[in-house]
């Protein structure tokens, strides 16, 4: 003889589906107050999963693009501090050439005279030399405005919105036009030759700094303004997934109400049912 089902009462079956509901509600709010998240996955709310992926997608290109800004940024002030040291080897090859100038050669024409110019001529090579070396370690991460390098920062997650070129220059004495000393300081045009070239080459200097230093303003610019994007993207995703904890906390109060309220409700029921043994 088969076994027939336990048939439950109208009220006692309300009552499991109600506790059961509120068993479900407790399982999703508890894993929300767990992870933090309200949407986990696409099956939550696909609308809100894609958007939040798409802000976070975006905030990551734009902290790798951040990044590149920042190495930009220290390229440049690299550059700038081969100009600084530069410009000061500068006005001491200048202080140099004007102090062999001082010796009148043309009234005192001694071998002492020629040998302390000589000597100050030595000085001024020393000093150009320097100023080669200079240009050579201004260089960050293989970058090197000193020695004519380019550099396009890129502002924009995708390649080619967005961006800036970076020119550099030649820096050496080369490309300054700082020449070596001729004929060996003996005339007066010479030296003040010599001095026509250092004056070039320090406005030279401040004319490429002039540059740099725009390009360093706008990259600086460019930087603050995409961490503040990257935070209004990481602020609108967490937006649409992230659970507000005081809320779900409280619901999670409210559901535990519930299910006790329940299982005294069941249990009235259950009650009810079994009064009817009394009949017998």
């Amino acid at each position: 003889m088969a076994m027939q089902d336990v048939v439950l009462t109208s009220g006692m079956r309300q009552n499991l589906f109600s506790l059961q509901n509120t068993s479900k509600l407790m399982d999703r709010t508890a894993s929300r107050l767990s992870s933090g998240f309200k949407v986990q996955s696409a099956l939550d709310d696909p609308i809100a999963y894609f958007a939040a992926q798409g802000h976070t997608q975006r905030a990551s290109d734009l902290s790798q693009r951040k990044d590149e800004m920042g190495e930009a940024i220290q390229s440049i002030k690299a550059s700038n501090n081969g100009i600084e040291a530069i410009e000061t080897l500068i006005a001491a090859a200048k202080s140099t050439a004007q102090s062999a100038l001082a010796i009148d050669s043309t009234t005192n024409t001694s071998a002492q005279d020629y040998k302390d110019r000589s000597a100050l001529l030595v000085q001024f090579e020393v000093l150009r030399s320097q100023i080669d070396e200079l240009a050579q370690d201004s260089g960050y991460k293989g970058i090197n405005f000193l020695e004519s390098s380019t550099l396009v920062v890129e502002f924009s997650e995708s390649s080619g919105d967005s961006s800036l070129e970076v020119i550099g220059f030649d820096g050496t004495t080369t490309g300054l036009g700082v020449d070596s000393g001729a004929n060996v300081w003996v005339s007066d045009a010479d030296i003040t030759g010599a001095i026509a070239d250092l004056d070039a080459a320090r406005s030279t200097l401040r004319s490429r700094s002039k540059e740099m230093s725009n390009a360093l303003s706008a990259i600086t610019t460019r930087e603050d303004f995409t961490q503040k994007m990257i935070d209004t993207l990481q602020e609108g995703a967490a937006n649409l997934v992230n659970a507000d904890m005081n809320e779900e906390s409280a619901s999670m109060l409210m559901l535990q109400t519930r299910q006790q309220l329940g299982t005294s409700s069941l249990s009235m029921a259950s009650q009810a049912a079994q009064s009817v043994l009394k009949l017998f």
